[in-house]
């Protein structure tokens, strides 16, 4: 009987914790929207004590160009804004900056599979990020990529400044080292905080969504493409995919 009330009073805990971690989420985000290791960054940046309103997620950001990005998440700090892609891969991830592609390998090396570089992913949405601030150029711009699920980066080497690959444990440590960059001179923040709210009224508008994702699909933005596929009676043969 004691055993059991223990477990009905953890059980309980549980179920509040949840709860007000979820009304916490919802002070800067939808539930439901996005995926679920953004809303646990989320959760994350504001358990360091960052101000709900300087956190956007799922920003959907209008290029020179016409098309859309979609951007995880936008942190804007005293320092600069950050801005964050998150990665929910298993499996071992090779690449280097300079690399159009990266690798992720699975089942002991049998199953492999590449994807678009992620930090050439993420300055892209940096690039459309400065394309919308006209009266903040030159403002400091941290790029980080969080790399979620069961992913092990094996041999990832990154040349740029202000990129940072990381694993979501290292989040508050990262935020942490950007911290005690110097500040940032900002023009006009005003403009910052129209340019990012009004990308996440986009995210609500399914005609931006749907050519956002038509765009992101085309150039292998979202999942892994096969390049390799495992034939278990054809002993160390490979059968490439185009």
């Amino acid at each position: 009987m004691g055993v059991l009330f223990i477990v009905l009073i953890v059980v309980a805990f549980l179920i509040v914790k949840h709860h007000k971690e979820q009304k916490l989420i919802e002070t800067v985000t939808e539930k439901g929207r996005g995926e679920r290791s953004e809303r646990r960054s989320v959760l994350a940046l504001l358990k360091m004590g960052i101000d709900q309103r300087a956190i956007f997620h799922d920003c959907y950001l209008k290029h020179a160009s016409g098309a859309y990005t979609q951007i995880d998440l936008v942190v804007a700090t005293p320092k600069g804004l950050i801005v964050i892609e998150e990665k929910d891969y298993s499996g071992w991830i090779f690449g280097n900056s300079r690399q159009k592609y990266w690798t992720q390998i699975l089942a002991y090396g049998r199953e492999k599979h590449r994807f678009y570089n992620p930090i050439m992913q993420n300055k892209g949405h940096i690039n459309a990020i400065r394309e919308n601030l006209h009266q903040n150029h030159g403002i400091p711009i941290y790029s980080v990529i969080i790399f979620d699920g069961s992913s092990i980066l094996k041999d990832v080497t990154i040349e740029e400044n202000h990129v940072y690959l990381i694993y979501p444990r290292e989040l508050k440590r990262t935020i942490e080292s950007i911290m005690l960059m110097p500040n940032a001179n900002y023009g006009n923040k005003h403009e910052i905080m129209n340019v990012f709210t009004q990308a996440v009224r986009n995210g609500k508008n399914p005609n931006i969504i749907n050519a956002q994702r038509c765009t992101a699909s085309y150039a292998s933005y979202n999942k892994p493409e096969s390049t390799y596929s495992y034939r278990p009676f054809r002993f160390l043969r490979w059968r490439r995919h185009w």
